[in-house]
């Protein structure tokens, strides 16, 4: 998969970026346990993933587990735990049938060895798929993924395989957890919060950013194609003028 962004005038988006936020206050509304919230997020990632091999979307990224999430109660942390094992045992093959290649990006040493060996497993199965390139950053915070970025063209430096001056833009994003893909051209939050929430904070510098009320387990592909709808009517410059990227006018005349 090419790792140019999308162009200006693309209407439909080649990599989404969704952070699934609000499966805690969808179960705390309903006096559910937290982790019955969680479960139900579950099913609306197969939602998010039917709506982007429908649509042809190339690439989906979604944040499942930020860095700061370990700070969270222990008892919650080990069902997320308990969940995410479930669903890489339960769901690989029917990714795998359906020709979608599952990567993760984040610190992966932090999980347990269980869930490290289903994680390479499930990349490992489905290497060869490229019909949608879907991405869980789990353990994942964009200061970290900037920093190892850094961390290993530092190496190269002192290693003297890599001159300083030829440090730019391009290497260190060489580095970053997607670099194979284009960045994301479209985010998506839901839960209400307006903020990114050191997710790729490299790869969102010029994505287009929707956010939605709704609880992450409430998504629909509705709500959804209202993101997608809202996308198309915008303008993506990437630093020029209007007229630099509308489309040229047609001196044809109907007939």
């Amino acid at each position: 998969m090419s790792s140019e962004p999308a162009t200006a005038n693309a209407r439909t988006p080649r990599h989404l970026a969704v952070i699934m936020d609000g499966n805690g206050r969808w179960a705390e509304r309903r006096r559910r346990p937290r982790a019955i919230g969680h479960r139900a997020g579950a099913r609306a990632v197969n939602v998010c993933i039917d709506f982007c091999l429908e649509r042809g979307i190339e690439a989906l990224t979604l944040f499942a587990f930020s860095s700061e999430n370990w700070g969270r109660p222990e008892d919650e942390v080990g069902a997320l735990m308990k969940l995410f094992l479930g669903a890489l045992e339960r769901e690989v093959d029917e990714l795998d049938r359906r020709g979608v290649r599952v990567r993760f990006i984040g610190e992966r040493e932090r999980f347990s060895d269980a869930i490290g060996r289903q994680m390479s497993s499930a990349e490992d199965r489905t290497r060869a798929n490229t019909r949608l390139h879907l991405t869980i950053a789990a353990s994942y915070g964009g200061r970290w993924d900037i920093a190892q970025a850094a961390r290993s063209l530092a190496r190269d430096v002192a290693a003297g395989h890599l001159d300083p001056d030829e440090v730019d833009e391009r290497a260190l994003a060489s580095r970053m957890s997607l670099a194979e893909l284009p960045p994301p051209d479209l985010f998506i939050r839901t839960g209400g919060e307006t903020r990114i929430s050191n997710f790729l904070l490299w790869q969102l510098a010029y994505t287009e950013l929707w956010f939605t009320e709704l609880l992450w387990p409430e998504l629909d592909a509705a709500t959804l194609q209202r993101a997608l709808d809202d996308y198309s009517g915008r303008q993506r410059r990437f630093g020029l003028t209007g007229a630099q990227v509308a489309p040229a006018p047609t001196n044809e005349i109907s007939e």
